[in-house]
């Protein structure tokens, strides 16, 4: 399924986060979270608990990465890109993003980051995800995007993906996304611009998931920096 780019850019500026509905079928989510019981194809695997990071786990993939998990990072990089070029513009950061996804990897692989980022996510019953940013060294992209591989009501109840957002000298807002089985939302990973009165200013922004209430729950996380 191909994006509505002008659509998702638009809902980044409005609200901080945009909602792509069926990004993947059901037998595609369903051999992403499957892979999740093959270590052969990480290079780490993280239990939340260990780390104050929540609870549940996540293993990150290794390179090279499944073929389809590659061609998705490449495919949405680009237009995310412009889009992330237009913020960091707009916030008057320098840094600007090439088109190409391996100039970027290339990038970060110069600087010393050159571990693979992109996640599977694994919750049980009880687990939950704290507030968090995913940086991972000097080079960050703006923006990432999470699929839930699972069917809400079905395979599981609870564990909404949320955002805060913390604007200065006011209270942080909280956006809930409502996602079905292969739907993504893309969101930012740190900073987003938002217009006030003297133009854009950055707002820092989290993300994590609610608890679990019951069963099981898979999320496919495609980060496009690498790390240290």
């Amino acid at each position: 399924m191909t994006p509505d780019w002008e659509r998702v850019a638009q809902e980044l500026d409005d609200a901080g986060c945009a909602r792509v509905a069926g990004l993947l079928t059901p037998a595609e989510c369903a051999a992403c979270a499957a892979s999740y019981a093959s270590p052969a194809l990480f290079r780490s695997r993280v239990v939340m608990e260990r780390h104050g990071f929540g609870r549940g786990e996540y293993q990150y993939f290794a390179y090279p990465l499944p073929a389809g998990l590659a061609a998705l990072r490449e495919q949405l990089y680009g237009p995310l890109a412009a889009i992330a070029n237009r913020w960091h513009a707009a916030l008057g950061i320098d840094t600007d993003f090439p088109a190409r996804h391996a100039d970027f990897i290339a990038r970060c692989h110069a600087a010393g980051q050159s571990r693979p980022t992109p996640l599977l996510l694994q919750y049980r019953a009880g687990d939950y995800n704290c507030l968090h940013q995913d940086l991972y060294g000097e080079h960050v992209f703006p923006l990432q995007v999470a699929v839930l591989l699972s069917r809400p009501g079905a395979d599981f109840t609870g564990g909404e993906f949320v955002l805060t957002e913390q604007r200065p000298r006011m209270q942080s807002r909280v956006e809930v996304v409502p996602l079905e089985q292969g739907d993504a939302v893309v969101f930012p990973v740190n900073l987003r611009p938002v217009n006030g009165a003297r133009g854009p200013y950055r707002v820092q922004m989290r993300h994590g998931v609610s608890r679990l209430r019951t069963g099981l729950r898979h999320t496919l996380g495609i980060i496009f920096h690498d790390a240290t």
